[in-house]
């Protein structure tokens, strides 16, 4: 009897072993074997600061200045930070839980009772305790297992997420310096138009003084340049919003932002015509999608350990004493 009560409980030992639960399996994927751009060269352009490619020094300033100071991207590191801490919580409980308990009291003994004080003993009394004590919660269906391996997942969530953040405002502070210059050449054109629309209009009114034009001519003219002059607070009004947007992205106050070369003079980055698939790998809303789905396929095992039963060895050493010379 005692022999197959062993065998039993060595049976049961060695099968959980093993993480209940399925292990994660990524989907296969059917890409196709040849592309008409290599692999590394495509990672290179994707791994560079592209944006440094336009060549304008204050457009670099401005996005060191957005990775620094951001308010989403603060945010996204510190969801990064909570997420580790929250794996290293996991994780400890791998290991013995070790905790103490220490007091000290004043006590008064009561006078009236069934076993009364002698005359002349003192009701009063101090009382230390210690305690130590331990835990250990051995793993044996794999349960913090796989809650290490979810919390694992979740930690590359947050990463990935911090990098989709970086990725968009980077791409937001880029486009919208980029709509800011095309702002500011297009106010710059309009001025020049009015400028010329004013020539025009000093023309027209001495043709008119001296007979050559009649009223309807100058009033024409007056009317081209009084319209050239009205689409001005509206580019300059633009011109404002578009910084101001800038500045938010910044992590800033609205204020005026600092300009570079004009939109003629920045140069386009160059990329290559055709990209390899793999690089969808890379993609940080890809990547939070897969590890959403680990951390997912990993809480199955945690819930299916709740059928099998716990195992925690316990330890507690502690004292007391009327004396903390004796404690």
């Amino acid at each position: 009897m005692h022999h197959i009560a062993l065998s039993v409980f060595v049976a049961v030992f060695l099968s959980a072993c093993a993480a209940v639960g399925p292990d994660y399996q990524r989907p296969g994927i059917v890409t196709p074997e040849n592309w008409r751009v290599d692999y590394p060269e495509a990672a290179s352009v994707a791994n560079i600061g592209w944006w440094t490619q336009f060549g304008d020094s204050a457009l670099d300033a401005l996005i060191e200045t957005a990775l620094r100071e951001n308010r989403d991207i603060q945010a996204a590191a510190a969801r990064v930070d909570q997420f580790i801490g929250a794996l290293q919580t996991t994780r400890s409980q791998f290991y013995p839980q070790i905790g103490y308990n220490a007091n000290a009291s004043r006590n008064r003994r009561t006078e009236h009772g069934p076993a009364p004080l002698p005359p002349g003993t003192d009701p009063y009394y101090s009382l230390y305790r210690g305690s130590l004590g331990a835990s250990w919660q051995i793993d044996l269906f794999g349960r913090i297992r796989r809650q290490s391996e979810a919390a694992q997942a979740q930690v590359f969530v947050s990463e990935q997420g911090r990098r989709g953040v970086i990725l968009s405002v980077v791409t937001s502070v880029a486009a919208s310096y980029i709509e800011l210059r095309a702002l500011d050449r297009q106010l710059a054109i309009v001025r020049a138009s009015a400028a010329n629309y004013a020539d025009t209009l000093g023309i027209f009114e001495l043709r008119y003084q001296y007979g050559v034009v009649s009223q309807v001519e100058l009033a024409q003219a007056q009317s081209q340049y009084q319209l050239a002059l009205s689409t001005i607070p509206a580019i300059e009004q633009q011109i404002v919003a578009q910084e101001n947007l800038i500045s938010i992205l910044l992590g800033k106050n609205p204020e005026s932002i600092p300009r570079g070369k004009t939109i003629d003079e920045l140069i386009a980055p160059e990329v290559p015509p055709d990209l390899p698939s793999t690089l969808l790998e890379r993609r940080p809303d890809i990547v939070q999608a897969e590890q959403n789905l680990v951390a997912a396929n990993a809480n199955v095992g945690v819930a299916r350990s709740f059928y099998y039963p716990t195992i925690t060895l316990t330890g507690l050493l502690g004292s007391a004493s009327l004396a903390f010379g004796n404690f």
